[in-house]
């Protein structure tokens, strides 16, 4: 059930916790001690990333996944529960990835709780927090014991952006590697494409990267710009020249070498 292509840093068994903004940046932790939950540990992580003037407590209620992966005493199988809210599911692929959960693991969806999340008052704080809806996909792993590290960020759309933005600077540099990737969300093996991807990146590259990942068949805009005719396409946008890779992107030296050449 559970994970087959996990980062180093991931425990057999843990309890994890995702918290989304409106506009789909992802800061989740994970604790190998299956510790209770810790909303207030990430909700300050996204104060401090974002210098806002008070923590966004507002969004647990409705914008969170958990997952808790054990081992059954008797029988030693790995167990796992996972559950989102509707405003966050259709980021199920992107937690299967960062938790290293691989199908069939079967997410609850938990019903929308108008008392505790009123859409009408979140709205309210859009003025006040402008920085939560603004579309960076910005992904942070943020453990309880404070451990950051910045997975996937993109912060501009132009060609020409020489890198992304760490988490203690604001300055990019020339070193960074700038990449895009185009998936189809109607494939089947998207999922699987993501997770690799992720891996490769994060164990075959020395260099900071950002990544961008760009589903045409919601954003199709985008793919005839980018003049992407077939996924999986990884696209090195920056250092120029632009270079591309199109289809499978199982030959690992292969895809590092034209990335880093």
């Amino acid at each position: 059930m559970p994970k087959s292509t996990e980062p180093p840093s991931l425990p057999d068994t843990f309890k994890g916790i995702a918290l989304f903004t409106p506009g789909g940046d992802l800061i989740y932790g994970i604790d190998a001690e299956r510790r209770s939950r810790w909303h207030i540990h990430l909700c300050s992580g996204l104060q401090e990333i974002w210098g806002l003037s008070e923590t966004p407590h507002f969004l647990v209620p409705g914008y969170t996944a958990t997952v808790d992966c054990w081992r059954d005493r008797h029988s030693q199988q790995l167990q796992v529960v996972a559950e989102t809210y509707p405003a966050v599911k259709r980021y199920i692929p992107l937690l299967n990835t960062v938790f290293g959960l691989e199908e069939p693991v079967k997410w609850k969806i938990i019903s929308w709780q108008e008392e505790y999340c009123s859409r009408a008052i979140l709205e309210t704080y859009r003025q006040q927090f402008p920085q939560l809806w603004e579309e960076r996909d910005l992904i942070v792993r943020l453990d309880p014991s404070g451990d950051r590290s910045t997975v996937t960020e993109n912060l501009q759309e132009s060609d020409t952006l020489a890198g992304s933005k760490s988490l203690t600077t604001s300055q990019t540099t020339q070193g960074e590697y700038v990449l895009r990737l185009f998936i189809s969300s109607s494939d089947r093996h998207t999922e699987k494409t993501l997770a690799h991807i992720h891996q490769l990146l994060e164990r075959g590259l020395t260099t900071p990267y950002t990544l961008k990942v760009i589903d045409i068949d919601k954003h199709p805009e985008r793919g005839r710009k980018e003049r992407v005719i077939i996924t999986p396409t990884l696209i090195r946008v920056f250092p120029q020249p632009v270079k591309r890779i199109v289809g499978e992107l199982n030959n690992i030296q292969q895809v590092l070498q034209i990335i880093s050449s």
